[in-house]
């Protein structure tokens, strides 16, 4: 299998939507995000986000799409994957572990990044066998938190 790890151009911003799409499709999840939407946060003057393509005879196989983080109690930056998927039919040869690598050392270049943090559903029991494998451990005591956007209007009202 001939794969290519690169890191994503704003040209690939349709193609890594459709990627992504077929993550949320596997998860069930929503999928809201538009080529445009991709393009203003990951190409727009302070980009939110990075991604990591794995691509073979030009097609898109697997994304790492992720952010930088700071933790005063790590005392350092990480990056914080929330997007990893690879094509169905080439799960279990070690892609996803190769993309999140390759995220790393980016991460690691840009932003002195020395950990990786990601949230996995508890419905995805091969997901965290995988983490798990890797050497992932739970963040104990801790819950993951969001406000949606209508708690985000709410906060922008409190200003």
């Amino acid at each position: 299998m001939n794969l290519v790890f690169r890191i994503a151009e704003q040209a690939d911003a349709a193609a890594l939507n459709r990627a992504l799409q077929r993550l949320s499709d596997d998860l069930g999840d929503r999928h809201r995000a538009r080529p445009a939407d991709l393009e203003r946060a990951g190409w727009g003057a302070a980009p939110a986000f990075r991604a990591v393509l794995a691509e073979r005879a030009g097609e898109i196989v697997g994304v790492a799409l992720y952010s930088p983080l700071f933790s005063t109690t790590r005392g350092g930056a990480g990056l914080y994957v929330s997007d990893l998927w690879t094509a169905p039919q080439l799960r279990g040869q070690r892609i996803a572990s190769r993309l999140l690598g390759a995220a790393l050392a980016d991460g690691r270049h840009l932003w002195g990044a020395g950990f990786v943090k990601l949230s996995v559903y508890d419905t995805s029991t091969r997901a965290r066998r995988f983490y798990d494998h890797l050497g992932f451990v739970s963040a104990g005591g801790q819950s993951e938190l969001i406000l949606d956007e209508a708690g985000c209007a709410a906060l922008r009202g409190a200003e």
